[in-house]
């Protein structure tokens, strides 16, 4: 199965993010892509700590386009996160979504692990996500025709049983749609993406946003795919852009039997 992992620099300006993820999206398609991910917030990067405008449920605007996509173009794609409406909270859930090549929606996944954190001490700044974003409380793991697909969200990844239950679920794949801050991102990120893949012994797909979204908004970028053997296969540059990967199965299970930790597990 080919992967493609899309970076974008999102800002709150939807039609424009929206023309810019389909242009990249055909051009992983194109690539030879049988499964796109787009990043954290592909549609509409609010200002920090201003109210999002285009809270909507999952058969709203933006997973429409997202599924027309996917069946002009017969791929699949995750829908690296939107905001979803909750009812009865002014608050939305940050909600990944997975679509097939016919556009129907397969996964729906409510990111779980908030970013509420204070880096101020040593400049990177203060971030309250649940101020404006609803936990969701649902592991989730999709079935497709190339494996089980683990979804999470960007903040997700410094949680590592969340991933080991989605390996015992049957994941072959861990999808890590994100917005890392600069700050965090440069000694973290990569870090942790392989990690979570040699330690599931699982490929990881983490589409990224990248650069600068306004004054006072940026993410590091550095969107990847990683083996199971923890060897960053492909890398997109720091600016927008898609990069792909091969990942065999057979790849998967000849690391799995070769060195069966999962199975050697006793906690």
């Amino acid at each position: 199965m080919r992967a493609a992992v899309v970076q974008m620099c999102s800002s709150d300006d939807l039609a424009a993010n929206l023309k810019a993820a389909e242009a990249l999206v055909r051009e992983a398609a194109e690539g030879g892509a049988e499964l796109v991910a787009l990043p954290e917030n592909f549609a509409y990067l609010r200002r920090e700590g201003q109210p999002n405008p285009h809270i909507q449920p999952v058969d709203g605007e933006i997973l429409a386009r997202v599924a027309a996509w996917a069946r002009e173009l017969s791929v699949w794609i995750l829908a690296g996160t939107i905001p979803e409406a909750v009812p009865g909270d002014d608050r939305s859930h940050n909600t990944s979504v997975l679509i097939s090549n016919r556009g129907e929606r397969v996964a729906v996944y409510r990111k779980i692990h908030l970013f509420d954190v204070d880096l101020s001490d040593s400049g990177g700044g203060a971030y309250r996500e649940s101020a404006h974003v609803a936990p969701g409380t649902e592991v989730v793991v999709a079935e497709t025709p190339f494996g089980g697909l683990g979804l999470s969200v960007c903040y997700d990844l410094r949680f590592p049983e969340l991933y080991r239950q989605q390996t015992a679920r049957g994941a072959r794949f861990l999808a890590v749609p994100s917005a890392f801050t600069p700050h965090t991102g440069k000694d973290h990120w990569e870090v942790l993406l392989r990690a979570r893949a040699i330690e599931n012994q699982a490929f990881v797909l983490a589409p990224a946003q990248a650069g600068r979204h306004g004054p006072d908004r940026a993410s590091h970028g550095r969107s990847m795919i990683v083996d199971p053997w923890g060897l960053v296969l492909a890398q997109v540059a720091d600016r927008p852009g898609v990069a792909w990967a091969d990942c065999p199965l057979e790849d998967l299970e000849r690391i799995r039997a070769g060195l069966p930790a999962l199975r050697h597990r006793r906690l």
